[in-house]
C-alpha cells in the first residue's frame, strides 16, 4: 500500500511539473514571439508591387525594338496564379518546396531532408526554407543569416499562411520574386528573356525561370545559357520524380535533347539578346538615359525608351574597332545627315571604363576643324580655284608650320584644303576674321567653348567627337542645322506616351556654299590627306591630327551617312608610333572610317533610316 501511494505521489508530481514546464514553455514562447514580433516590419500594401525603395525601371531599346540595356528595378504586370501555365507553377513548387500545398508555412520534413543532403555532400546544397518563408524574407526582411532573422521569418510565414490562401501566396511570390537582370516577377522575367508574356511560357521556359530562383545572376540565360539549361534539366527531372511530368518525357527528351529543345524554341530571341549584350552598346544607352531621365524626371512609373541605334551598324562598328592593333583609345559615331545616331563606340572596353569618349571627351580636332575655318571664307566669295598663299606667317609672335615641313607658294584653295596646309588656313582665318569663324562654329552646332586665338584655325580648341561629327552633317544635308539625337520616344510601362521627338530644322548655310564645301572636302579623299578613306563611293571628309599625335581624327560623309572617328590616349599623352610612322588622322582613323563606311553602305538604307 505504501508503495502504491508513493507511486501515485510520483506520478502526481511528474504531471504537476510537466504542466508547470508546459505552462512556462508556452509563456516563454509567447514572450519570445512578442519580443521578436514587436519590431516586425509593416505588412500594409502586400498585394502591391511597389516597393518603398524601388527604383523606377528603364528599358532602352534599339531601332528594331531589341533591348539595349535596362536600369533600375523592372516589374511586370500583376498576374494571378490562375492566369499562369500550370507547368510554371509546378516547376517552381517542384524545385523550391514540393510540400508547399501540405504544410502551414514551416516544413519540418523538408528541413530534415535538406540537412541530411547537406551533411552527406559535406557542403550547403539545399535550403530548408519553404516558399512562404522565402516570401516573408523577400518582402519584409534582410538577407542576413542570423537566428533573429530566421525566427522573424518563421513568425511572418505563419502569419502569411493564416491570412492568405495558397493560391494567393503563390501569386504574390511569383509577382515579386527576383529573377535576374533587374527583373522582379515572372512576367518581367519572361519578357526580358523570351520576349513573351508569362501566360505563354512552355515547359522548357518555365523550367528556366524556376531554375533561376537558386541563383538569379549566375544562372541568367542571357549571359550564361549553358548554366541556365543545366539547372532547367534538374527542374524537369524533379517534375518527373514527383509525377508532374510523365516518365516518357525524359525517356524521349534526355538532358541533351531537352537542352537542344530549349535552344531551338528560343534561339532567335536569346541569340539576339546575347549579341546585344556586347558592352559597346552601353555607351550609347548611358548617353540616351540622361535625356530620358530628364524628360521623365517627375515620373515614378517604369519607362520604355525607344532609340535610333541600329543593331547591325553597332555590331559592325564594334567589329571594326576590335580589329585595331593599337593600345590607344578609340571612339566612333555614325549618324544620318539629319542627326539620327545609328552607332556609337565610346571606348575600347566598357567594362574597364564607362567614360564615353564620343560624347564626354573634349579634345583638340586639329585640321578636322579647318572646314569650319574655310566656310565663312567661301561665304565671302572664295572658290575652289581661288589662289591662296602658302608661305611663312607670324601672328602675335606665333609662327605655324606645315606638317610636311615645306611651303608651296601660290596654291589653289582646293589644293590647300586637300593637302591640309596650315599656313594657308591661318592666313585665311586672319583675313576673314576669327570672330566669323567662331560664329560659323556656332551655326554648325559646336557648343564647346572656343577662344579667339590665332591657333584657333588649326583646331586647338577642344570639342567632342559627337558635336564635330554633327557639324559635318550640316554639309551632308544641304546646310540645315543638326542636333544629334538618339532618343525617339519615351513611354510608361503601360505604353502611355510621355515624349516623342519632333523633327524640325532650319537653314544655317546657303546650299550653294554647301556645294563648294563639298567640292573641297571630296578633294581630301580623292587626292589629299584622306586618300586612305576612299572606298569608291562619292564621299567627302577631313583628317585631323593634334600636336605630337595626341589626337587623330577622320570625319566624313556621303549622302546617306556621316561618321566620325577619333584615336587618342585618356591622359592626353602622344600616341606611340606604328611601324615607325606617326599616327595621324589620314592613317588609322581614315582606314577605320573606310572599312566601316564601305560595309555600312551595303546595308543602307534599311539599317539607319
Amino acid at each position: 500500500m505504501a508503495f502504491f501511494n508513493k507511486t501515485i505521489n510520483l506520478v502526481a508530481r511528474f504531471i504537476k511539473w510537466t504542466v508547470v514546464i508546459v505552462i512556462w514553455g508556452v509563456l516563454i514562447s509567447a514572450l519570445a514571439v512578442v519580443y521578436f514580433a514587436w519590431d516586425l516590419p509593416s505588412i500594409d500594401g502586400l498585394s502591391s508591387t511597389s516597393a518603398k525603395m524601388r527604383r523606377p525601371g528603364v528599358i532602352i531599346t534599339d531601332a528594331e525594338g531589341g533591348r539595349l540595356a535596362s536600369y533600375g528595378d523592372l516589374y511586370g504586370s500583376l498576374l494571378d496564379v490562375k492566369e499562369l501555365p500550370l507547368h510554371l507553377v509546378q516547376a517552381v513548387v517542384a524545385i523550391e518546396d514540393q510540400r508547399f500545398f501540405r504544410h502551414r508555412g514551416f516544413d519540418g520534413r523538408g528541413l530534415i531532408r535538406a540537412m541530411t543532403v547537406n551533411l552527406r555532400k559535406g557542403r550547403f546544397v539545399q535550403g530548408g526554407s519553404t516558399l512562404t518563408q522565402q516570401l516573408a524574407k523577400n518582402l519584409f526582411l534582410t538577407p542576413e543569416r542570423t537566428i533573429d532573422r530566421k525566427i522573424k521569418e518563421l513568425i511572418l510565414a505563419f502569419w502569411l499562411e493564416h491570412n492568405f490562401t495558397k493560391e494567393d501566396l503563390l501569386s504574390i511570390y511569383l509577382n515579386r520574386v527576383y529573377l535576374g537582370s533587374g527583373t522582379y516577377g515572372v512576367e518581367a522575367a519572361s519578357q526580358r528573356y523570351f520576349g513573351i508574356s508569362a501566360r505563354d511560357l512552355d515547359v522548357y521556359q518555365s523550367a528556366i525561370l524556376a531554375g533561376l530562383l537558386k541563383a538569379p545572376s549566375r544562372l541568367n540565360p542571357a549571359y550564361n545559357l549553358e548554366a541556365a539549361i543545366g539547372r532547367a534539366n534538374i527542374v524537369l527531372s524533379k517534375m518527373v520524380e514527383q509525377g508532374l511530368l510523365p516518365n516518357s518525357f525524359v525517356d524521349k527528351l534526355n538532358i541533351k535533347t531537352v537542352s537542344q529543345g530549349f535552344v531551338l524554341n528560343n534561339q532567335k530571341h536569346l541569340s539576339k539578346d546575347m549579341e546585344r549584350s556586347e558592352y559597346s552598346r552601353r555607351y550609347f544607352a548611358d548617353w540616351v538615359l540622361d535625356s530620358a531621365v530628364a524628360i521623365a524626371s517627375n515620373r515614378s512609373s517604369d519607362l520604355t525608351v525607344y532609340t535610333t541605334l541600329s543593331p547591325h551598324l553597332q555590331r559592325l562598328a564594334y567589329k571594326v574597332i576590335k580589329q585595331i592593333d593599337i593600345e590607344s583609345q578609340v571612339a566612333l559615331v555614325a549618324m544620318t545627315p539629319q542627326g539620327r545616331v545609328c552607332a556609337m563606340i565610346g571606348g575600347r572596353n566598357y567594362k574597364k571604363s564607362q567614360f564615353n569618349r564620343a560624347t564626354q571627351a573634349y579634345r583638340q580636332p586639329g585640321s578636322a576643324f579647318k572646314p569650319i575655318v574655310y566656310l565663312p571664307a567661301v561665304e565671302a566669295g572664295m572658290k575652289p580655284d581661288t589662289i591662296v598663299l602658302d608661305a611663312p606667317i607670324t601672328v602675335d609672335g606665333w609662327s605655324p608650320r606645315n606638317f610636311s615641313g615645306r611651303f608651296y607658294g601660290k596654291v589653289s584653295l582646293l589644293d590647300a584644303v586637300a593637302r591640309s596646309i596650315n599656313s594657308t588656313a591661318v592666313r585665311v582665318a586672319e583675313d576673314i576674321g576669327r570672330d566669323n569663324i567662331l560664329k560659323a562654329a556656332r551655326r554648325l552646332g559646336i557648343t564647346s567653348e572656343l577662344t579667339s586665338h590665332p591657333s584657333l584655325s588649326l583646331g586647338t580648341g577642344e570639342v567632342t567627337l559627337l558635336e564635330l561629327t554633327a557639324a559635318y552633317a550640316v554639309f551632308a544635308n544641304g546646310g540645315r542645322a543638326v542636333l544629334p539625337y538618339g532618343l525617339v520616344e519615351v513611354r510608361s510601362g503601360e505604353q502611355r506616351l510621355y515624349h516623342r521627338r519632333k523633327l524640325s530644322s532650319h537653314q544655317v548655310i546657303n546650299s550653294k556654299y554647301v556645294d563648294v564645301m563639298e567640292t573641297l572636302l571630296r578633294a581630301v579623299i580623292q587626292k589629299g590627306t584622306g586618300r586612305a578613306a576612299n572606298f569608291g563611293y562619292m564621299a567627302a571628309g577631313k583628317s585631323g591630327t593634334s600636336q605630337q599625335s595626341r589626337d587623330a581624327w577622320f570625319i566624313g560623309y556621303t549622302d546617306k551617312l556621316v561618321t566620325g572617328v577619333w584615336l587618342g590616349n585618356d591622359n592626353n599623352s602622344p600616341m606611340k608610333q606604328k611601324r615607325g610612322r606617326s599616327i595621324t588622322g589620314g592613317g588609322i582613323p581614315a582606314e577605320i572610317w573606310k572599312t566601316f563606311m564601305s560595309a555600312a553602305h551595303e546595308a543602307l538604307p534599311l539599317t539607319c533610316k
